[in-house]
């Protein structure tokens, strides 16, 4: 076979070590916490759970400058534990879907929210407003073997160090077996596959040079900047 080009596979670093974590695809779970459902207008009642997507080159790792995406006026934050999956499968049982699990992350759901608020009242895809570059910063993972599953801890997030979300990992709606469960229903989960999953209330604006910080207690933190909007050609995100 004639390659025409090599393209580098996103990772994510693990906790501790030189290890990388090769992202084969992210799955997000959408208003997965009721109080934060509501602020979104929605009825937090426990439906079945709905999934969106991000491409896997969204993921950018913490300490990041991350340009303010073209296209919108409200680029909005959302705090989330970010399951990493060491093994796949279909139609997965709860009781079994754990075992999945190679360990968790902090993640930033970055969304274009004047985007998405459009395509919600035109019942169009989320696409525009979730899959923007550079629109999933994760942290380092840590290793389930390390740190167990959590069940419950803080989930937080500060811009310019004002506290925007504080919420407690208990307060989802589905927990992670359930979600990752469900989510095995529709597609063949696969090892690099990651999971967001979920945001407390109080997401809320960014601005250009707005540093934000956040995290799970017990699991870990990341940081993060944004930037001007990139010149025409120039690269859209920076590592530092």
């Amino acid at each position: 076979m004639n390659v025409l080009f090599e393209i580098a596979r996103p990772c994510v670093s693990v906790h501790g070590s030189d290890a990388l974590f090769p992202v084969h695809r992210i799955y997000c779970v959408g208003q997965n916490y009721a109080a934060h459902a509501r602020e979104m207008g929605a009825d937090p009642e426990r439906e079945a759970p709905f999934y969106f997507m991000k491409p896997a080159d969204a993921v950018i790792a913490s300490g990041a400058t991350i340009p303010y995406p073209p296209r919108t006026a409200d680029l909005q934050h959302e705090i989330e534990l970010v399951v990493a999956l060491g093994r796949g499968g279909r139609d997965v049982p709860v009781a079994d879907a754990l075992s999945l699990v190679f360990g968790y992350a902090a993640g930033v759901d970055l969304t274009r929210r004047d985007l998405q608020a459009e395509a919600k009242r035109r019942g169009r895809p989320w696409e525009t407003a979730k899959a923007c570059d550079g629109s999933a910063p994760v942290s380092p993972i840590r290793r389930a073997a390390d740190i167990g599953h959590p069940r419950h801890g803080r989930i937080w997030l500060e811009v310019n160090g004002e506290l925007r979300q504080d919420g407690d990992l208990r307060d989802m709606v589905w927990n992670v077996a359930e979600a990752i469960a469900e989510l095995s229903t529709y597609f063949t989960l696969a090892p690099g596959d990651l999971l967001f999953t979920g945001t407390p209330a109080g997401v809320g604006p960014l601005a250009p040079g707005d540093t934000v910080r956040g995290g799970v207690a017990g699991i870990a933190e990341l940081d993060f900047a944004i930037g001007p909007a990139p010149r025409q050609g120039a690269p859209s995100v920076s590592q530092s």
